[in-house]
């Protein structure tokens, strides 16, 4: 029986690097991606701290507020989700991140520039299968009117509503990112702030980095360094942190998410479910999508089950 040809991993083909300042630190910080070996993950490395490695993983998850922020052995790496997010939706699946300070720079404040970065450098497909993480059982994280759930799905779909105050008000969106969705509807949509809230954000050591150009700024009545890249930009940059943040399971994965105000704690808590209760989830492997239709008394490829 001919085995079909199954997803593998890919790393960048070559570097790539940005300068920019952190978000919330105000802090300079030059960042350089590198490709990496096959079953490496995401690993930040901080070059001003001898190069001191820090995985991108759930049991690094240090403080989630208003970013992700990851520590090992007191090394801190802030706002993390952007980049991560960005990896997932371009299917990089190895790779290195140096940088010379504790956080990432904001860019533009969307996942938009490191996806072109990906582009820019180029992907280099690896000899290792992917393994994608498979939801077994429905998993629900609430938090009074908060809600984040994820139930058994045979592709990755997230249906995502917020509500704030206006002028955005309650907005809904929904996408399955099992196709190439991700880089037209989810990267470029922006973080987002109300001026109202900026003295008391300050004070509390937080957005000294931001800028008209690193985030979408609004007042009571209005964006004020509009236009908008979508009508709904709000709820597509809250799917932007959740991909981000649920990258940090390990895997890209396979499931229904439900999201209703959640927020950074939320997606991590969800993470850390999922890493303590192995009974949760398997890992498959995807074959590639097929080319042509399948010819009649041929079944098509299955996912199969990695075995530990």
């Amino acid at each position: 029986m001919l085995r079909p040809p199954y997803e593998t991993e890919n790393t960048l083909a070559n570097p790539v690097q940005f300068q920019g300042i952190g978000l919330h630190s105000g802090a300079p910080v030059n960042m350089r991606l590198l490709p990496a070996p096959s079953g490496t993950g995401i690993v930040f490395r901080r070059t001003d701290l001898d190069n001191f490695a820090v995985e991108a993983t759930g049991r690094n998850v240090a403080k989630v507020s208003y970013a992700t922020s990851l520590m090992k052995n007191s090394v801190l790496i802030s706002t993390t989700e952007h980049l991560l997010s960005a990896a997932c939706g371009a299917g990089v699946d190895n790779l290195i991140v140096e940088l010379d300070n504790l956080e990432l720079p904001i860019l533009d404040g969307s996942a938009l520039p490191f996806v072109e970065g990906f582009a820019s450098a180029g992907l280099m497909p690896q000899r290792r299968r992917r393994e994608y993480l498979k939801i077994l059982k429905p998993i629900v994280v609430e938090d009074q009117d908060k809600l984040l759930s994820i139930e058994p799905s045979d592709k990755f779909e997230i249906s995502y509503e917020i509500d704030f105050p206006t002028p955005i008000g309650h907005q809904a969106f929904a996408i399955d990112l099992t196709t190439s969705a991700y880089n037209t509807h989810i990267a470029p949509a922006r973080t987002f702030g109300f001026k109202q809230d900026e003295a008391k954000l300050r004070d509390m050591g937080l957005i000294r980095g931001v800028s008209d150009s690193s985030a979408i700024i609004l007042d009571r009545h209005r964006v004020l360094n509009g236009p908008l890249r979508f009508s709904d930009e709000f709820v597509r940059h809250k799917i932007l942190d959740l991909i981000g943040d649920l990258a940090l399971a390990g895997h890209r994965m396979l499931g229904r998410v439900t999201a209703r105000r959640a927020g950074h704690a939320m997606h991590t808590a969800l993470v850390s479910r999922l890493l303590r209760d192995r009974s949760l989830w398997e890992t498959v492997h995807l074959p590639l999508p097929a080319q042509q239709p399948v010819p009649s008394g041929r079944r098509a490829p299955s996912f199969t089950t990695v075995r530990a």
